[in-house]
């Protein structure tokens, strides 16, 4: 409720024009942020049949064009002609295109398990549990990556380096005001919602009720509580956990950032996708 009245301020506001920005570009970068959003919002399936969407390469679309607003973020600091906005969004491009890839390995760590990439089959393939349990130890080890990688990919502290206000006022969006800045602050927290939804979805069976191999009557009484009531409890369920990180950790300097990416949870996920693989050919998991 917080983000929808600082919306509707925001957009009573007044549109400070910059003398010396690039206006065309300047205009168009809040759009192409607000808009990849919009998209990937569309493929989240809230309750069986309930998305705007059903791709059969659902998870990739969703990253795909999620990975679109980098474009409008390293538009807008670079159209800003502000050295706080320049800088704020070359962190940013560097920090998202490092942590796609392992929040990319931590979801196809989940598409090797189930088979498919369309994400109402990825949430059926969970009728009988979900990934998180019936994955083994590589499953919670892909959830807890994605969990830090994606926390990292929407510019949410401790990794919010692109918009460190004691250091660059306000990153990339600092020269923006009115509507415009009010798409930045929208497009930040329906990303964290996409992400959560997303994690929901792939690791705990989205919609699906938590359901316990033959215990016929503990999982019928699980079936009566609406699908949404389960999707909407997990993806808030995720979104708790980031906020957690944001407040208990302090922020990272952007070479511990990058040195936790390239470092560390690239080469755990690629070590873990091969693991992953194995498991599935031996026919091991659940």
């Amino acid at each position: 409720m917080q983000t929808l009245a600082d919306f509707i301020k925001l957009i009573m506001k007044e549109m400070i024009p910059i003398r010396k920005a690039d206006h065309l570009l300047f205009n168009l970068a809040p759009f192409i942020v607000i808009t990849s959003t919009i998209m990937a919002m569309a493929a989240l399936p809230l309750a069986k049949g309930l998305q705007a969407i059903d791709f059969n390469i659902g998870v990739f679309y969703i990253m795909a064009v999620s990975s679109i607003g980098v474009v409008g973020i390293l538009i807008a600091g670079w159209s800003s002609n502000s050295k706080y906005s320049l800088i704020g969004a070359m962190r940013s491009g560097a920090q998202i295109v490092s942590y796609e890839l392992s929040v990319g390995l931590s979801l196809l760590a989940i598409v090797v398990f189930s088979g498919t990439m369309s994400l109402s089959g990825i949430i059926e393939s969970q009728a009988d549990g979900w990934w998180i349990f019936k994955g083994h130890i590589p499953a919670i080890i892909s959830f807890i990556i994605f969990l830090i990688a994606s926390t990292a990919e929407i510019n949410r502290g401790p990794f919010d380096l692109a918009e460190a206000e004691s250091e660059l006022t306000a990153g990339f969006h600092t020269e923006y005001s009115g509507i415009k800045f009010a798409f930045f602050y929208l497009a930040e927290y329906m990303n964290m919602f996409i992400v959560a939804a997303l994690g929901a979805t792939v690791f705990l069976g989205g919609w699906m009720p938590f359901h316990v191999g033959t215990w016929e009557g503990f999982n019928h009484i699980m079936d009566f509580i609406p699908p949404m009531v389960w999707f909407f409890s997990k993806t808030l369920f995720i979104i708790l956990i980031i906020m957690w990180f944001k407040w208990t950790f302090p922020r990272l300097r952007i070479d511990q950032l990058l040195t936790l990416e390239w470092k560390f949870l690239l080469p755990i996920s690629l070590v873990n996708i091969v693991l992953i693989a194995f498991i599935v050919l031996m026919h091991w998991h659940f």
